[in-house]
């Protein structure tokens, strides 16, 4: 399996965020199953001509995700990221209805407010 990843350098995205999107994508539809081992970032740097402090970037945000995982010197990994992934955003559900809640929203505002978010995201 080959990591297909494109850089628009003419993008208002940012190099590492194009990078981060890329490899989340593939994780999330299974183009980049569990398990499989990604490049190295200096090799990952080269390959795409960026910085290797980019691809670093964009290793930290998606390990932060819980999109990949680092085993030390045996490399950087897919990871089964779809129960971290929920759980994840469940603890942000939980937090925003708290919040809501505390703020004296009522259900429909609070859902208002999701929607509004959700709409501005996803388009």
């Amino acid at each position: 399996m080959t990591l297909q990843i494109s850089v628009d350098a003419t993008s208002a995205t940012a190099p590492y965020e194009q990078l981060r999107e890329q490899i989340a994508a593939g994780a999330r539809d299974g183009a980049l199953p569990v398990g499989h081992r990604l490049p190295t970032v200096r090799g990952l740097a080269e390959d795409l001509g960026l910085a290797a402090n980019t691809v670093a970037k964009a290793y930290r945000a998606l390990e932060a995700d819980g999109v990949i995982e680092t085993r030390g010197r045996h490399g950087t990994f897919i990871a089964a990221a779809g129960d971290a992934a929920h759980r994840r955003t469940a603890l942000a559900a939980a937090d925003f209805a708290r919040t809501a809640h505390r703020l004296g929203l009522d259900h429909a505002a609070a859902r208002a407010a999701v929607e509004d978010a959700l709409r501005a995201v996803y388009g």
